[in-house]
């Protein structure tokens, strides 16, 4: 049966898939420097003065249009159901395959997720969990609002080193229960399980198109 995946909002720009990459790589590259580089003084100077030009081309209103009462000013909301890392660096990035109330991948993180030395600081896991597990629901056809998260750590989670994660879900009457684990050689770094309230797709509030001019 094929399954129709939940989307909520407007495809990311190219830009700002591109953009999210570079700035991904560039802190992790800027966190690892040992001493001031004039190069990355410039750099800063450069980054400081587009985002300035850029700012100029913003909406005056920066809420999203989503719903009925929207207007012209606001932004246009882009869809947060999968693949949010693509083109928001804060969210981690990662591969993840769906079918069947299951589903797998791979995550690297890389330095500018770092906590303790060389380990991924525990909010950033939690954040992939809640990606991870919202992209299950999604591409399965069935989502909701979450109602509960909680995240075991087992043994620390390493940066720079491709980890696996396998994830499942339980469909209850009103509930939808979502279980994953992150694992090194087949060992649990940790593992994560979240509650949503089942979504009526029906009475998702209507999202503005992104204008073409």
């Amino acid at each position: 049966m094929t399954v129709e995946p939940w989307t909520f909002g407007e495809a990311p720009l190219e830009e700002a898939c591109r953009i999210a990459t570079v700035v991904r790589t560039l802190i992790s590259t800027v966190l690892a420097l040992e001493l001031p580089h004039e190069e990355v003084r410039a750099l800063a100077d450069e980054l400081e003065a587009a985002e300035q030009q850029l700012s100029l081309l913003m909406p005056r209103d920066l809420t999203p249009r989503v719903g009925a009462q929207w207007t012209d000013d606001q932004r246009v909301y882009v869809d947060h159901s999968r693949d949010i890392g693509e083109f928001n660096p804060c969210f981690p990035l990662y591969t993840f395959r769906c079918a069947e109330d299951r589903g797998e991948g791979t995550v690297e993180f890389p330095i500018l997720y770092e906590g303790p030395p060389g380990i991924v600081h525990g909010g950033f896991l939690a954040l992939f969990f809640d990606c991870v597990l919202q992209q299950l629901n999604c591409d399965l056809g069935l989502s909701g609002k979450t109602s509960d998260l909680s995240v075991r750590y087992r043994r620390p989670t390493p940066l720079l080193t491709r980890l696996d994660v396998h994830a499942r879900r339980e469909i209850a009457p009103s509930r939808i229960h979502s279980f994953a684990e992150l694992q090194l050689d087949g060992k649990v770094l940790c593992e994560a399980e979240i509650s949503a309230v089942v979504g009526d797709r029906a009475q998702l509030p209507a999202v503005s198109p992104r204008r073409t001019a």
